[in-house]
């Protein structure tokens, strides 16, 4: 199946996610300690993070296909038994921004029609979420669900989705980070809306799958990835109690 094979040196695709999304965080947390801001320095973490990820799914999963927002598409993909979906900095406004910590690292590998291995990196939070170890979601210590939403472009149905509800929304950064947030506890429920791509979701998605966390588009249809468009636009990740309502408030927003 495309492998080369990385468990042959005592580890499988979970760990490798893993260890890659930890590699380039901590690559991502040096060009930041050397200084800069802004577009130069964002462009540098994405093209950096990119390289590392690469190389190392090159070096050890030779015949597997890449999907990456910092490389060119490679039709092939479309062939391919097995995609590893990578978006090597999510979050580069914030990245870029030396305050912020909602920026993350996502590397998840497709096959057979579904994520079967993620990691996320939150690195700036030392914070590593994987599906070879996975978190249960931690419980809410919040009277009112906490919905997160883009802090740059949040669903112009998100305010009416909050107030149905009887939620509030929270602006944050990265899907990554937000995915993190939500099963970790901090959160109960992230919405978008609007445009992504495959990257932007696929390993949240695998990390919050493995949780036990509600994962779908915002319709309820389930996310479907290695297309031949990589967008995929919406997405919903949630406590599993919260899944039908915040479904039914998206339909009454529509």
């Amino acid at each position: 199946m495309g492998r080369s094979d990385g468990a042959q040196d005592g580890f499988g695709e979970d760990v490798f996610a893993a260890r890659q999304a930890s590699a380039a965080g901590e690559l991502l947390l040096a060009i930041r300690r050397d200084g800069g801001a802004g577009e130069q320095l964002g462009r540098r973490g994405d093209r950096e993070s990119n390289r590392l990820i690469v190389e190392a799914i090159r070096a050890t999963y030779p015949t597997d296909s890449i999907l990456s927002e910092e490389a060119a598409d490679d039709s092939g993909r479309l062939s391919a038994d097995r995609v590893w979906i990578v978006d090597p900095l999510d979050g580069t406004r914030e990245f870029s921004e030396p305050s912020r910590s909602d920026w993350a690292v996502h590397v998840a590998l497709w096959s057979e029609q579904r994520i079967v291995a993620a990691a996320v990196a939150v690195p700036a939070r030392g914070v590593l979420l994987s599906t070879a170890d996975p978190s249960r979601p931690r419980p809410s210590t919040s009277s009112a669900p906490r919905l997160l939403v883009s802090r740059s472009r949040p669903p112009a149905m998100a305010s009416s989705v909050a107030q149905l509800i009887g939620g509030v929304l929270v602006p944050m950064g990265s899907a990554g980070a937000k995915t993190a947030a939500v099963v970790l506890g901090e959160a109960d429920a992230y919405l978008h809306a609007g445009g992504q791509y495959e990257w932007d979701s696929a390993a949240p998605a695998g990390i919050a799958a493995a949780a036990g966390l509600h994962v779908s588009r915002v319709n309820g249809d389930p996310l479907r990835y290695n297309q031949s468009d990589p967008m995929l636009p919406d997405l919903l990740i949630c406590t599993r109690e919260l899944a039908e309502p915040i479904l039914k408030a998206v339909a009454q927003s529509a």
